[in-house]
């Protein structure tokens, strides 16, 4: 497993997670090199809508279709800064380009766009991300924590988020009621 790249992949938690963060989660590979990974969590909404990510942030609004997009949790790494995956890259502060389509931004600028009806068509806002070690996603997979298929940017950005680890799982072909908690020998 040395030369995997799993950047543009999501990774689906296995029923074994033992960590409860990741437990039943589906997870969106921004990058993956020899350093690491980064992913944001793209199923599990939290209590904040962007609307009041907004207000939080002082942002003035004139989207009011941003009224209940809500803010993910992404990961357990930085919760207290916000990341928007989204299509098309554009031209944002700071932001790095997943691929040719999706772009993770950190800056304030695209907030603002957003909240201004100005931003990308399609996003997603995270609090958080997940992060690994170089070496440790790899790990993960050999003992069997996450299953691997390439992202679709349609589950990403157009699917509710209780919908999205399903829908990953149909892109392996399988039925989330057909994975087990158990381990089996042939």
């Amino acid at each position: 497993m040395k030369n995997i790249n799993l950047t543009h992949h999501f990774l689906i938690a296995m029923p074994t997670m033992a960590d409860s963060i990741f437990s039943k989660t589906l997870t969106y590979i921004c990058e993956h090199n020899e350093q690491g990974a980064i992913g944001i969590v793209i199923n599990r909404p939290t209590d904040l809508t962007l609307v009041n990510l907004f207000n939080q942030l002082g942002i003035p609004q004139d989207n009011f279709s941003a009224q209940t997009i809500p803010v993910l949790f992404g990961g357990p790494v930085q919760m207290d800064c916000g990341f928007v995956l989204h299509h098309p890259i554009g031209k944002w502060q700071s932001t790095l380009a997943v691929n040719q389509e999706v772009g993770l931004t950190t800056s304030l600028d695209i907030l603002k766009a957003i909240a201004s009806a100005d931003g990308p068509d399609q996003v997603l806002i995270a609090l958080g991300y997940a992060g690994w070690a170089a070496g440790q996603i790899e790990h993960e997979l050999a003992q069997n924590a996450w299953l691997t298929v390439p992202a679709s940017s349609d589950v990403i950005f157009n699917m509710p988020s209780e919908e999205r680890l399903s829908a990953a799982m149909q892109l392996l072909g399988i039925h989330d009621a057909n994975l087990s908690n158990e381990v089996g020998h042939a």
